[in-house]
């Protein structure tokens, strides 16, 4: 996600980070094995991967035959996607981008190719805090000098609000770390609760604390433009 600084004092972008990976500012020590923490997954049909000029820069959910959702900070270029591959640069099936929409940092992406699959399914309602979710992604597997992970990755987190802002003013759910947080290249990633996507992956701070666009405050806007 382009994870940008999570609230200015606590982060760095989910964007950047979030987005696909470039070097954070700031250094910290390593956590395997993988989201930062967490596990890799081994089969994953709704996973979308985002490229943007050919390269990955983002994770996302495939949510009905020509949608993928996304964050909006990871639109830019020419854009394209790989779906239903837990390799972000192999396998599953691609497709270009005719047209993309945003509201907050939710984005939805209309792709050129019907891809027939798994589709995440999505909530209407917000989790509970103090719920465990899981959060799914590509993104760096440390807070600095590390690449994108190039296996799928997935980690718990616990819900502590789901009254905070994404990166563009939009409700978001905060969540803190139990085994793992997202990191640069998760951005525009899932958020699942009782096997529904409830968030999209917008900052965080690499450390311990993640926000993720809330699905049940734009869900009537999802519906209007995917049908979904």
């Amino acid at each position: 996600m382009r994870l940008r600084r999570t609230l200015v004092m606590l982060a760095t972008a989910l964007t950047g980070a979030l987005v696909a990976p470039s070097v954070a500012s700031a250094s910290a020590a390593p956590v395997t094995p993988f989201i930062i923490g967490g596990g890799t997954v081994s089969s994953a049909p709704w996973a979308a991967a985002v490229l943007s000029n050919g390269s990955f820069t983002c994770s996302g959910t495939i949510i009905a035959a020509r949608w993928v959702l996304t964050a909006r900070h990871c639109v830019s270029g020419t854009m394209s996607v790989r779906v239903g591959s837990v390799n972000r640069s192999s396998g599953g099936v691609t497709s270009g981008v005719t047209a993309s929409y945003s509201r907050y940092d939710l984005a939805l992406l209309n792709l050129s190719t019907s891809i027939s699959t798994s589709y995440m399914p999505l909530s209407s309602a917000y989790p509970p805090v103090n719920s465990t979710n899981s959060i799914y992604g590509w993104g760096m597997t440390c807070y600095s000098g590390c690449s994108a992970s190039t296996t799928l990755k997935t980690a718990t987190v616990r819900v502590t609000s789901t009254n905070v802002t994404d990166a563009y003013g939009g409700r978001a759910i905060r969540s803190t770390r139990v085994n793992g947080n997202a990191w640069r290249g998760d951005s525009g990633g899932p958020q699942v609760y009782n096997g529904a996507q409830v968030g999209v992956a917008s900052t965080a701070d690499g450390v311990n604390i993640q926000n993720y666009g809330s699905v049940a405050f734009n869900r009537s806007w999802i519906t209007s433009v995917a049908g979904v």
